[in-house]
């Protein structure tokens, strides 16, 4: 069978070593690769038929789980697993929870990589076998969630560029809209995330993944 693969990872050498992963398997497949967030997001919306989005949700521009919403909000029928240095049991179940089918440890060996894609593309959930999920403890970061759920998908990219620090004359640039608009973009998500003002929405995103460069806050 030939699928389509998307790796967006801003290591070249794990790149490469989820490619050959990837051209190990059976036919033949088309693999794209992404080394910045936009990257993938363009790759994504070039190729909505993707059988499989391996993503690393640290690379430049993800802005951690908001990217993560984005893609998912965006493109509902691409399956997504995030490919990660952290093995923390928490930030998995959060990443569960916004959307993604899988979560793949850079610490994996190729078999076990091989066999979390193969278990992918079968339609099962991957987790790696060490990691024992419950509900999300916490449950401020649990109604977080269920109101990043509630954004549509340009209230939830409007979102990700408040992470990222722009202003709102910025965003209106970026989507070419007008400021008008943003403006009240911004006022929904700042009603539905349940804070009064961009500096908490950006702070709100950051407790979901704490390892999160903070620095863009203004």
């Amino acid at each position: 069978m030939n699928r389509t693969f998307i790796v967006a990872d801003d290591h070249p050498l794990f790149r490469g070593a989820l490619r050959e992963i990837l051209a190990s398997l059976p036919g033949e497949h088309v693999i794209v690769e992404a080394a910045d967030f936009d990257q993938a997001a363009a790759a994504v919306s070039a190729h909505p038929e993707a059988d499989l989005l391996l993503l690393d949700l640290a690379m430049p521009g993800a802005i951690g789980f908001a990217g993560l919403a984005l893609m998912r909000a965006e493109h509902p029928g691409v399956p997504i697993a995030i490919v990660s240095g952290s093995e923390d049991a928490p930030l998995i179940r959060r990443a569960l929870d916004l959307g993604a089918s899988g979560y793949i440890p850079k610490s994996a060996s190729f078999d076990e990589i091989r066999a979390a894609i193969c278990s992918l593309l079968a339609g099962d959930v991957y987790l790696p076998a060490h990691v024992q999920l419950g509900a999300e403890g916490d449950p401020e970061i649990a109604a977080l969630i269920e109101r990043m759920r509630s954004l549509t998908p340009q209230q939830t990219r409007v979102l990700t560029m408040l992470g990222k620090g722009l202003l709102n004359k910025q965003i209106a640039y970026e989507l070419g809209i007008s400021e008008a608009t943003i403006k009240a973009h911004v006022s929904a998500v700042l009603q539905k995330l349940g804070v009064d003002s961009r500096t908490q929405a950006v702070i709100r995103l950051g407790q979901l993944d704490p390892g999160r460069d903070e620095s863009v806050i203004r």
